[in-house]
């Protein structure tokens, strides 16, 4: 006889079955059984050789949590969108007034060492006990002479440009004031301060899904004139990160904190294009949604489900502006609403044609500069405005212009 190895017992109700696994216990009656084994607990039910088994959880076992998404470093890099270095932005019939400028406005402020002065003496009458008559005395001196370094500062500092616009200049230079405050309507105008490109899949699934990531500020268009400046007319005016472009009639001057450079209407350049952006903040009022995606994407585009946070973005259509020039300017900007790039490019063009269109090359000899005969700061004026008299832009006290050169006298 052979040997047979028996794989269960019965001990009353209770079978012992023998595994590979190792020993289970069982017990029931015909058609319903519950146990317990290696595998875990089991119930197993049915008739007629069609039987379900179904396992049960173990009261002492703990499941283990979902693994939590790790949190990796990105590796974007930014890289900033403001053009090079601001004294390679010059514009050759800029060259004179570039210099004036540039040279007033590194002369050091007077009024800050005169306040100075004037606290430090206050400081030395309250610690010495001094009587109420020198207080009287001094602090009236030290008021006139803080109004008069403010006044001093200004009249070192201050750069005076007048400007006598010729029919067809002065209906372009309007035009492109109007195109400025279209682009100003906006709901919302942005300068693109730097952008990276993403190239990991991390990077991508926790950016909705984006190839570029930008960072911005806020840029809207206003009108006005640069610090220490003084000029006949108001100029639109274009926040470009740490640098502001000035729209003057004849040229747009670029106003940084390291210097100024100027750039012809000639030079100038913008290009516009429609762009999908998915935006993570508030949606501007006239903004066009075409569309959703998550904040956080699998690699079908669908929703991340490890994330509790995710949600979903919209997905707008902006205008992205780009301003350059041959000579190194950029400056990258988006406006929430789209058909405003075409209307400043328009404008910009007809200035160019217009500034063509005047009797005289725009050089550094077609302007001249002469003091004001009331205040003494110097006013620059196109050549063919000799002889003129104007209301001066820094003291409204009329003036006549001439050209210092020729001796021309004053009237």
């Amino acid at each position: 006889m052979g040997l047979y190895i028996r794989k269960s017992i019965n001990v009353g109700p209770f079978r012992f079955n023998l595994s590979k696994s190792g020993i289970g216990v069982s017990t029931g009656i015909k058609g319903l059984r519950i146990g317990t084994g290696p595998r875990g607990n089991y119930v197993q039910m049915g008739y007629g050789g069609v039987y379900f088994r179904q396992t049960l959880p173990n009261p002492g076992d703990q499941r283990i949590p979902a693994p939590i998404p790790t949190v990796q470093q990105s590796s974007i890099q930014f890289h900033d969108t403001d053009s090079g270095n601001i004294s390679q932005i010059v514009d050759s019939t800029s060259a004179a007034l570039l210099e004036e400028i540039n040279s007033k406005s590194k002369k050091s402020l007077i009024w800050p060492w005169v306040l100075g002065a004037a606290l430090c003496l206050c400081i030395l009458l309250i610690a010495s006990g001094s009587p109420i008559w020198l207080y009287c005395v001094l602090l009236p001196l030290c008021v006139i002479g803080l109004v008069g370094g403010i006044y001093a500062d200004k009249l070192r500092k201050t750069v005076v440009l007048f400007y006598d616009l010729e029919p067809h200049l002065e209906n372009a230079f309007q035009n492109l004031h109007n195109a400025f405050d279209l682009f100003g309507s906006c709901a919302q105008v942005w300068h693109v301060d730097s952008s990276g490109n993403i190239t990991t899949t991390y990077d991508w699934k926790v950016n909705a899904g984006a190839n570029t990531v930008v960072r911005r500020s806020s840029a809207r268009p206003s009108a006005g004139q640069p610090p220490y400046f003084q000029c006949n007319i108001q100029v639109p005016v274009l926040t470009a990160g740490r640098r502001k472009l000035y729209f003057f009639p004849d040229r747009v001057l670029v106003w940084d904190t390291n210097g100024i450079g100027a750039i012809g209407f000639d030079q100038l350049e913008v290009m516009f294009h429609d762009q999908r952006f998915i935006e993570d903040g508030g949606v501007p009022s006239d903004s066009r949604v075409v569309g959703k995606t998550w904040k956080y994407v699998n690699k079908k585009g669908g929703p991340d489900r490890r994330f509790t946070n995710n949600r979903e973005l919209p997905i707008v259509i902006y205008e992205g502006l780009l301003f350059t020039s041959r000579s190194g300017l950029q400056a990258i900007f988006q406006a929430s609403r789209t058909g405003v790039g075409n209307v400043l490019n328009s404008a910009l063009k007809q200035m160019t044609s217009a500034i063509s269109q005047r009797t005289g090359p725009i050089s550094s000899s077609a302007y001249i500069k002469c003091p004001c005969n009331n205040c003494d700061i110097f006013i620059e004026f196109p050549s063919e405005g000799v002889g003129q008299k104007i209301v001066c832009p820094h003291c409204g006290m009329e003036t006549l212009l001439f050209d210092p050169a020729v001796n021309i006298g004053v009237r």
